[in-house]
């Protein structure tokens, strides 16, 4: 009764969905105020009757309803609650009532958190997202409906959830990850609402500004987890792989880094209008594209859901209408909305400029290579492979770039500036970030040019951003005031900046300077790696939950001082038959120890290892964090939620834009 009570829910969730994609956008166009009125009750009303869908969904796996096609294929008595409930959206139907349910809750809190937001602004805002909500709706009702039953013949007990998301990092990555991917829809339903009115003003661009920045914190989070669940959970001690995957959610990232500064110059300047609608646009479509990547069958990933071709061309059509139609309303629309604003080259909107201009270089850099062997396939030309070298040869120069505009960018001045003050406020930064990239690398032998590269762009980025807070500081009547005059917005963008320069470091030191062994180790073996001593014991049975293991005991020392004790595992899950390899990781700020099973070798009781030493990797996970904070601080501007009631005129204005 459960499940027919979700799928119930789930149908007039998306009736709710249809009436607000339709009613508010007709009494916006009709100027009835009536119809608009209802956009915000319609809203939390689909909330409400996802979550029940939802909470439907989530009782069948805690309750081991195994008459429930989706939890007999992905869940089992054995397994523990915590994973229980993770399965709901370890898979594919499950991802899609998580992503509905998060639309659904991005579509209310726009509702409910907007009330300085004009009704005719908002109720077309809520009927775009209700569009959306209509396309994911009916994906999952008749595609992908996780409510199907096994009736008769339901089976005792149930298949499995993946080994692979057997794991902590996995309970949490998914709902981030979503969280920004979905989030990108309020930034592209307040364009396409500015577009239908035929109004981009400052306004427009200051109602928009919060809630990318939140979906772009909650993005970082979610692609930070990711590579630290891929670091420790496959073994192998890698971060990043530029798998198509993990590249569908890092190109809305880069395109929402673009949409952020550009708001800022709308708002600031208005400037770059049209330019900041089509990142919005551009931003929400690669999100779509990243689902038909994941959903589709086009590629082979640990990451991808689905493999059925008919779910693949659902969201195929839905990404064409939703990208085709946006644009071609852009097309008509841009033109008359344009920005009319000038200014001077030597200004903070020119680094602003090439800032965007090479995030989006970025962007199309990443879907080039990860689209490419898909259509050299479809055409029929053979299997080509677009692998790390081609990403990072590109990628990384572009990045390297970038950073001396980050630096220039928080002293510079808006509308105009010149080169002699910009000289003489970087001169004494520069000339230590240029030190610190000499000195700093001597610390570690052998001297590398490109860790003496990345310290030096860090420095010149961090030092830029303390000579711009000493000169608000010396320019206030006391420090104190000086600080209370810094606005949140403020300290997000140097937080995020801090965040980005310790990526770098981060990123560089691992890459250049880890170790790693592959071994076969017996009982007593000992190793030296990096300056530690990788004594092995022994190996030990043992039981979990709903696996069995065979745990290796390490001791690790350095100069004859106890370091940490690692116990890798090589695990059989009993349910499924899998094995999966559990690494141990000794983690510090300056410094992983890194240990992972292979396979038994021969009959004396030898095992393969691999050992690794990974120095400074926890510093991309940091930054990252540093990159979420400063997004979700600089939402918390005041200005954003300072109520702002539209007076008679200027609503009368914004109907006659339509």
């Amino acid at each position: 009764m459960i499940p027919e009570i979700g799928h119930f829910a789930l149908i007039i969730a998306f009736c709710l969905s249809l009436i607000l994609a339709t009613v508010p956008a007709w009494g916006a166009w009709r100027g009835n105020s009536v119809a608009m009125a209802l956009a915000p009750s319609l809203a939390v009303g689909m909330l409400v009757f996802v979550a029940i869908s939802f909470a439907c969904l989530a009782t069948a796996f805690l309750q081991d309803d195994f008459s429930v096609q989706l939890v007999a294929s992905h869940s089992n008595s054995l397994l523990p609650p915590i994973y229980k409930f993770s399965a709901v959206w370890g898979n594919h139907e499950g991802s899609l009532l998580l992503w509905a349910l998060i639309l659904a809750f991005w579509t209310a809190a726009v509702a409910v958190l907007s009330p300085q937001l004009p009704l005719l602004v908002l109720s077309r805002v809520l009927s775009v997202m209700g569009a959306i909500a209509i396309g994911f709706m009916a994906f999952s009702l008749f595609t992908s409906n996780p409510f199907a039953r096994l009736l008769p013949g339901a089976p005792a007990d149930g298949g499995d959830l993946n080994p692979l998301l057997q794991d902590p990092g996995l309970i949490i990555h998914p709902p981030l990850l979503y969280m920004g991917y979905v989030g990108f829809s309020v930034a592209f339903a307040f364009a396409i609402a500015a577009l239908l009115g035929g109004r981009l003003d400052a306004s427009w661009a200051r109602w928009s500004r919060p809630w990318t920045n939140i979906a772009w914190g909650f993005l970082s989070l979610g692609i930070m987890l990711g590579s630290w669940w891929a670091y420790y959970e496959l073994g192998w001690g890698g971060w990043w792989f530029w798998d198509p995957v993990e590249n569908a959610s890092f190109m809305p990232w880069l395109a929402g880094t673009a949409l952020i500064h550009s708001l800022a110059a709308t708002e600031k300047r208005g400037l770059f209008k049209s330019w900041t609608v089509l990142l919005a646009i551009f931003a929400f479509s690669l999100s779509l594209l990243g689902t038909f990547l994941v959903r589709s069958g086009v590629l082979t990933s640990v990451h991808a859901f689905a493999t059925d071709p008919a779910r693949g061309m659902f969201i195929l059509v839905f990404l064409a209408v939703v990208v085709g139609g946006s644009l071609t309303l852009y097309a008509f629309r841009a033109p008359a909305v344009s920005s009319r604003v000038g200014f001077d080259w030597v200004s903070r909107e020119s680094l602003l400029l090439c800032n965007n201009v090479v995030f989006l270089v970025a962007t199309l850099t990443v879907l080039f290579g990860t689209l490419f062997p898909l259509i050299v396939d479809a055409m029929g030309l053979g299997k080509v492979s677009v692998g790390p070298p081609y990403f990072n040869a590109v990628f990384v120069p572009l990045m390297a770039l970038l950073v001396p505009v980050m630096g220039m960018g928080p002293v510079s001045r808006w509308k105009r500036d010149n080169v002699s003050r910009w000289r003489q406020q970087l001169l004494i930064p520069t000339a230590v970030a240029v030190l610190c990239g000499i000195t700093l690398p001597l610390l570690h032998a052998p001297y590398n040019i490109w860790v003496a590269l990345a310290v030096l762009l860090s420095s010149w980025l961090l030092l830029g951003l303390l000579q711009d807070f000493w000169q608000r500081l010396r320019n206030a009547s006391s420090t104190a005031s000086g600080v209370k005059r810094l606005t949140p917005s403020y300290w997000g963008m140097v937080i995020a900046h801090l965040g980005f320069a310790a990526c770098v470091i981060g990123i560089v030191a691992t890459s250049q300077y880890s170790v790693e062994h592959d071994l076969k180790m017996e009982p007593g073996d000992s190793r030296e790696l990096a300056g530690y001593e990788f004594r092995f014991i022994e190996v030990a049975q043992v039981r979990g939950p709903n696996f069995v293991a065979d745990e290796a005991r390490f001791e690790v020392t350095r100069n004859g001082e106890w370091v940490a004790n690692l116990n890798p595992q090589k695990r059989r899950y009993l349910a499924s038959g899998s094995i999966m390899t559990e690494a141990a990781i000794d983690a510090g700020l300056f410094r992983d120890l890194y240990v992972a099973m292979g396979e038994p070798v021969g009959t004396d009781g030898a095992w393969a290892m691999r050992l690794h030493y990974k120095p400074m990797v926890r510093w991309m996970w940091l930054g990252a964090i540093l990159m979420a904070v400063g997004a979700f601080a600089a939402a918390a501007d005041k200005r954003y939620r300072r109520q702002r009631v539209a007076t008679k005129a200027s609503s009368e204005a914004v109907l006659h834009g339509a």
